[in-house]
């Protein structure tokens, strides 16, 4: 199924794909608790299936990178199984014992951290769930073994690896206990009930007291480095992104990663409304950060991924013009800075489906979560179904919305689903009814990745902000040797007039004189004809001229 859509993510304009885990697991966390780390799921296939998927991939151009998860394995590798059986096993220190549990740690899944092994009777460390214990990475065993694994995939030519919770990999060697005096489900419950700023300042506080022990713990940059070296034993483009927000891990760029995410892109005050202010703001603290390293480093946007709501939903502080932000959204994430990462279905606009029925969830995370707010805190079985529909991931990982067919396109008719499908499938939120439609969200996306392939600016220009002090629109220049892009979004339902001076642009572009001899071209904009549009926007005399914007537009123009 997935090489008969390559042709379709060939189609979207895209490069490359980063597959979540594909490997063997008893699937408690959905494939990030890893039995095999050198075979593939018998479910997608198996080995032959991926080799076929990869050769069909990189012979239509597109990169693979995997899902690497090194923290931790499934309780069913072989490795764990031999760890447990006994203390004298060879791999007895693979993973991290105790006699007793050594303090107060918590699982962030389910929790606490620490799970009695009657073969040993000793207990094991889990950061997440009890069926995820941590590798124990002071072990050069546990790093020869794990780089050799890495080596299977490089030899069959990946292009790279997605690094899976890297700052959980090293806790605290003293052991320190936390200092919260709240359980994992008294805290989440605490951060649904906090009313008051005082009190959401608390649940902040005590969210990163809790775990403050168990991440970044010393040693991480070494690994990298070596993780680094083993990619660069291979030829051509090899790529390390870090599921972590931390430039440090991008070393000196040459030893560490080649990307870390813009997280805090995504953190928005408050929750659910991206603002200009808020992504200039953002754009001025993270490129600085990354001009500082000691080469810089390059930027990595996205505004959403397999574990927290999708796009549509979360960026949507008015429901009656969600799809008009989505868009803007859309074209933030494309044109700014950096290399951007989409998470599927956000080219259709596929939204958060609330599973209101606990049998239902599959997110063991959730299904934890509900038992202990009905059973321990008392909860209202009602409510509880409510929050844990709300904070599962499942509500973001429901099927891909094919057509309007029965299980949208995803599953034969009568087959049951994995999660259930988002209902909206049938209201033209499907790649067949989008297809053809040139005014779909499937289109625009389409449309707003042609430009950016096409235009040198986009891809490697630097970013310099325009009216710094707008409200309601983000005005920024991508500047290339080659190329100079205008990229103007309104994120207001109502139209905007703005008015770009030669000395605002002058100083954006830092060469005095030069904006007195552009002018304009339309290679983009959401509301006048998409990327047909073309024509002289009078930049030459911006001082007297404006620039009209229809609500939520999206204006991008070529300068020169």
């Amino acid at each position: 199924g997935m090489i008969e859509r390559l042709d379709y993510l060939v189609a979207l304009g895209i490069d490359a794909v980063w597959l979540s885990p594909h490997f063997p697991s008893p699937n408690w966390d959905w494939g990030y608790d890893i039995s095999d780390y050198c075979a593939a799921a018998p479910e997608y296939g198996g080995l032959p299936a991926f080799r076929a998927f990869l050769d069909a991939a990189h012979a239509r151009g597109l990169h693979v990178i995997l899902d690497l998860v090194l923290n931790h394995t499934s309780d069913q590798h072989a490795w764990f199984l031999e760890s447990r059986s006994s203390r004298d096993n060879p791999k007895a220190d693979w993973y991290v014992w105790a006699d007793t549990p050594p303090n107060n740690w918590q699982s962030c899944f389910d929790g606490e951290a620490w799970t009695y092994a009657p073969e040993r009777d000793q207990y094991y460390y889990h950061y997440f769930m009890k069926q995820q214990p941590d590798l124990n990475w002071r072990n050069p065993a546990v790093r020869e073994a794990m780089w050799d694994a890495a080596r299977f995939w490089l030899d069959m030519g990946v292009d790279g690896f997605r690094l899976d919770a890297i700052g959980t990999i090293f806790e605290d060697p003293d052991l320190t206990p936390h200092t919260v005096p709240l359980t994992l489900a008294g805290l989440r419950r605490l951060s649904e009930t906090a009313a008051t700023p005082a009190e959401r300042a608390l649940v902040d506080r005590y969210w990163r007291d809790m775990f403050v022990h168990q991440l970044g713990g010393p040693g991480l940059h070494d690994l990298m480095k070596e993780l680094r070296a083993v990619l660069d034993e291979y030829p051509g483009d090899r790529m390390l992104v870090g599921e972590d927000e931390d430039v440090a891990y991008l070393g000196n760029g040459r030893d560490e990663l080649h990307l870390v995410f813009n997280f805090p892109l995504m953190r928005t005050p408050p929750p659910g409304a991206i603002t200009p202010a808020h992504v200039r703001a953002n754009q001025a603290a993270r490129l600085a950060l990354l001009d500082a390293l000691p080469a810089a480093g390059w930027p990595c946007n996205t505004l959403g991924n397999h574990d927290c709501s999708r796009v549509a939903t979360a960026f949507a502080p008015d429901p009656d013009h969600a799809a008009a932000a989505a868009r803007v959204n859309a074209a933030l994430v494309l044109t700014l800075r950096g290399t951007p990462f989409l998470y599927n279905g956000e080219e259709i606009g596929m939204t958060d489906h609330l599973i209101a029925d606990p049998a239902h969830l599959r997110d063991t995370m959730a299904t934890w979560y509900y038992d202990a707010l009905v059973n321990d805190l008392q909860v209202d079985p009602a409510e509880a179904a409510l929050r844990a529909a709300a904070m599962t991931r499942d509500k973001n990982r429901t099927p891909m919305q094919w057509s309007a067919a029965a299980n949208a396109g995803f599953s034969p008719a009568g087959v049951t689903t994995w999660l259930p499908v988002n209902p909206n499938y049938a209201a033209g939120i499907n790649v067949a009814d989008q297809e053809d439609d040139p005014e779909s969200m499937l289109n625009y996306y389409r449309r707003l990745l042609r430009v950016r392939r096409a235009s040198p600016a986009l891809q490697t220009g630097a970013y310099r902000p325009l009216k710094p002090r707008a409200r309601d629109y983000l005005a920024f220049l991508r500047a290339a040797a080659e190329q100079m892009v205008l990229v103007v979004l309104n994120y207001a339902p109502a139209r905007q007039q703005v008015r770009l001076d030669r000395r605002s642009l002058d100083a954006a572009l830092r060469t005095p004189g030069r904006a007195s001899q552009l002018g304009g071209r339309i290679l983009f904009s959401s509301h006048a004809g998409g990327d047909d549009a073309t024509g002289d926007t009078g930049l030459a005399d911006l001082q007297l001229t404006r620039i009209d914007l229809a609500p939520y537009e999206v204006l991008i123009a070529e300068l020169g």
